[in-house]
């Protein structure tokens, strides 16, 4: 697919329903699992959504492939409803993408990411000072 990557992106968001940050607070309250794939440095500066999974974007597709030995303990199931967070709504749109090739057809992303969670007062843990990490996978067991 040729053109600018705003082009790929609307083309991509054409294939699914993203989600506003008080949809996807009600998902996630009924089920579905946030996956913060922001990098530490923006983690640790504006803190984390409670309840969200840290997932280093290169690692995304391992650890959420229900198949895989490198899953999530959450990654259970292709139908699972996974709502990937960025910072601000770009990233998470190649991710959820990605995560669709993979057959996870209920993936989605949060519309303007993070910041657009914070902008809305949804729940916010603030950084403590201590280093984020990652969720550890099955494997790491």
């Amino acid at each position: 697919m040729a053109g600018s990557l705003d082009e790929r992106l609307a083309a991509l968001r054409s294939t699914y329903r993203r989600l506003g940050p008080q949809e996807a607070a009600v998902a996630a309250r009924e089920g579905a699992l946030l996956v913060d794939i922001r990098y530490a440095a923006l983690r640790d500066r504006d803190g984390t959504i409670p309840g969200a999974v840290i997932v280093e974007r290169n690692e995304l597709e391992w650890r959420l492939d229900p198949s895989g030995s490198h899953r999530l303990p959450q990654a259970v199931a292709y139908d699972l409803q996974v709502v990937v967070v960025c910072n601000e709504g770009y990233a998470s749109t190649l991710a959820a993408a990605s995560l669709h090739a993979l057959g996870l057809t209920r993936a989605t992303d949060l519309a303007g990411g993070f910041q657009a969670w914070r902008a809305a007062g949804l729940p916010v843990a603030p950084p403590d000072g201590t280093p984020t990490v990652p969720t550890p996978s099955v494997a790491a067991g």
